[in-house]
């Protein structure tokens, strides 16, 4: 009997954690907020209460208790959140519309409310990354503006930048804190409310689109001359190491003859950076159709087994079953309208996706598929200048790479019966292709040699040397289970290959 595995991939639920409020503030509680600065008023609003040695902070949404972050009284560095229960933003219910502050800790939220700013929120989990997101994102996506008054320190600048990625640069404002200070809380007990309200209230806004001055860059700057450049994330082929690093806010063009394998390339890459370093992407690939199909060649790659029987069983059901739910962690699609298919309407859908899943990497497979349809006076050249500078803004604004299959107008074989290595002015329109994108690279295969495993990555354009140089690699392809490796490989699963669940 066929015993097929539940096709659903459950919508998660949460605990919810029993809470009842102090009917008033336990003098513990007091005391902790009086050493720092923290009203009495502030910390019964928000039904903080004490268990054993830990203060308890309920998180509240539309007025349920949805989890608690239990932190030591004594020893802040013990700290716990509800297992199982809803990961939110610490004042949910104090999130407004118009302007909403946010911090990285619960002190720092009841300190900013201290000094009259009830409309403050806290990430849950410090700089630890946006697990949270995709709980609060419809929410955050009402208000009109924030100001980030999180911590000076390396974490809090990079959890400000995710933030801002997916938020827009134009909502937020920024406070700047005391040389000597790290958060908020540090400026109410070290200099008072009148400083923290001061900080508040001279936010500076991000700098405008276009316009720049030394002191907005002057810690890049800095940055840069103490640490040089950095480059692009590895591709997790030691073949292509030096040749080819992925670094977000870029574009990469690909390009090869058709059946060549760019795009089982590309689905590769895209698995190894998912599992590599946990990226998230979104794919238009209107060529890979249907979408269950497609998804059925990203399985093989992310577990390591066939889809299919063959020449070695295919996956079971707890792989497959685990898969789906990896790759809809990282994966996702973009399928518009045939008659939308279009340059605008697919930035416009991977702009919705930075926000609700925080992607790193866009793919369009390919090129060719879209519709072109352009005005009467445009002529083709004008209109590909003009596309693929929407591709480079979107990159650098999103800090997204983006990667756009292009096929190569048609070529003639040579004595072998093998077309020639196709570069970025073979592609069909005109010679932006190799002057605006980042970088530039080919697939081809030895046709000659057909049941050949041998997979030549050609790189032609590095903009940045950090992320590599020109040069070609070859990888074998195992058509077992669609992956590349390093070295020739048999029909049969690499124990080698790790499963990333």
């Amino acid at each position: 009997m066929n015993i097929r595995p539940n096709n659903t991939l459950e919508k998660k639920t949460f605990t919810r954690p029993n809470y009842t409020p102090p009917s008033s503030v336990p003098p513990e509680i007091k005391k902790w907020g009086k050493q720092r600065g923290i009203a009495e008023d502030v910390l019964g609003r928000n039904k903080i209460d004490l268990k054993g040695e830990m203060i308890q902070f309920p998180y509240y949404k539309n007025g349920e208790v949805i989890n608690i972050k239990q932190r030591g009284l004594e020893d802040k560095t013990k700290q716990r959140l509800e297992s199982g229960a809803e990961l939110n933003l610490y004042g949910y219910d104090d999130i407004d519309n118009e302007r909403t502050i946010i911090v990285e800790g619960e002190p720092d939220k009841l300190s900013i409310e201290t000094v009259g700013y009830k409309n403050c929120v806290s990430v849950p989990n410090g700089a630890k990354g946006l697990t949270f997101f995709d709980n609060c994102r419809d929410r955050l996506d009402e208000v009109k503006a924030f100001t980030w008054a999180g911590d000076n320190d390396s974490d809090g600048k990079a959890l400000e930048a995710e933030l801002i990625r997916r938020l827009g640069p134009e909502r937020f404002k920024r406070v700047t804190w005391p040389a000597d200070c790290k958060d908020a809380n540090d400026v109410l007990t070290k200099y008072g409310a009148n400083t923290l309200r001061e900080c508040i209230e001279k936010a500076k806004p991000y700098p405008v689109e276009g316009l720049f001055g030394i002191t907005d860059i002057t810690e890049e700057v800095l940055n840069l001359y103490d640490n040089g450049m950095s480059g692009g994330v590895s591709v997790g082929w030691k073949n292509l190491e030096d040749l080819y690093a992925v670094r977000q806010g870029e574009w990469t063009l690909v390009t090869g003859i058709p059946s060549h394998g760019k795009s089982e390339f590309l689905d590769a890459l895209m698995i190894k950076l998912a599992q590599l370093y946990g990226w998230k992407f979104v794919v238009c690939s209107p060529e890979n159709q249907p979408l269950k199909r497609h998804v059925a060649k990203l399985l093989e790659k992310s577990v390591g087994k066939p889809f299919r029987n063959g020449l070695i069983p295919k996956m079971d059901s707890p792989d497959l079953m685990q898969g789906l739910a990896w790759l809809n962690d990282h994966v996702h699609f973009i399928l518009p309208p045939e008659d939308d298919l279009t340059v605008d309407s697919i930035l416009s859908i991977a702009k919705s996706a930075v926000l609700k899943y925080g992607i790193n990497g866009l793919v369009i497979d390919p090129w060719n598929e879209l519709d072109h349809s352009r005005p009467n006076n445009m002529n083709e050249t004008d209109y590909i200048s003009q596309s693929l500078t929407k591709i480079r803004q979107f990159a650098r604004r999103h800090e997204v790479h983006v990667w756009v299959v292009a096929h190569p107008t048609k070529m003639q074989k040579d004595s072998s019966g093998n077309y020639p290595i196709p570069t970025p002015y073979d592609v069909s329109g005109s010679a932006h292709w190799r002057n605006k994108a980042d970088n530039c690279l080919a697939v081809w295969r030895d046709l000659s040699n057909p049941d050949g495993q041998e997979v030549q990555i050609h790189i032609q354009k590095i903009r940045f040397k950090e992320n590599g140089q020109i040069g070609h690699a070859t990888l074998y392809y195992d058509k077992v289970t669609g992956r590349y490796f390093d070295d020739p490989v048999s029909n049969k699963i690499h124990e080698t290959e790790c499963i990333p669940f």
